[in-house]
């Protein structure tokens, strides 16, 4: 997308009377606004937030949940299994590739709308069609899936929360599996 900062929604909010302004902001498409922000768990932590716009009219700033995307996912694989298993499998792939955030260097590299786009091209083409169906298109989820990856492996480079809820997705597995494993809240 190619608006600048100017044209884009306000995407600062305030904590505990403060002012937090976004890292980075990364326009999905013209109806998503990704916001990265400084985290509180470790010196390199992310926070993700996102505003979504409907009938001309951006929401409020929003903590994305895993529940949303992974119903969002069920929709998908409801309408377009062999795609959406595939989308799921790629972004195992990109799961067991990923490392946590160690300095400064690797964070700003990181997010970079051009360096996340570029690693991207490739599934953002090849599974572009699943974007007609669900909430979110394909560019929002995988620049999102992506961006958790990092915040969840930067906090534990053990951690697997994440995978784990894609591999009960691409296994299709029960609706009550799947909920339960993305409203996880424990670390």
């Amino acid at each position: 997308m190619k608006n600048s900062k100017a044209q884009l929604p306000e995407m600062s909010f305030k904590k505990d009377g403060k002012i937090v302004t976004p890292l980075s902001i990364f326009p999905v498409n013209s109806h998503f606004l990704i916001g990265v922000y400084q985290g509180s768990f470790s010196k390199y932590d992310i926070l993700i937030k996102y505003r979504q716009k409907n009938n001309d009219k951006w929401s409020r700033i929003r903590t994305p949940k895993h529940v949303h995307w992974a119903v969002d996912i069920m929709i998908k694989m409801h309408s377009d299994p062999v795609a959406t298993k595939s989308f799921l499998e790629s972004l195992l792939v990109i799961w067991n590739k990923t490392k946590g955030i160690k300095n400064e260097s690797e964070r700003n590299k990181f997010l970079s709308l051009k360096n996340l786009l570029e690693l991207n091209k490739q599934n953002i083409s090849l599974y572009n069609k699943l974007s007609d169906k669900g909430e979110y298109s394909i560019n929002f989820l995988i620049l999102l899936a992506r961006l958790l990856m990092v915040q969840e492996k930067t906090n534990l480079e053990t951690a697997y929360m994440f995978k784990k809820l894609l591999e009960k997705l691409k296994k299709n597995d029960d609706i009550f599996s799947i909920i339960s494993t993305a409203a996880h809240n424990g670390k």
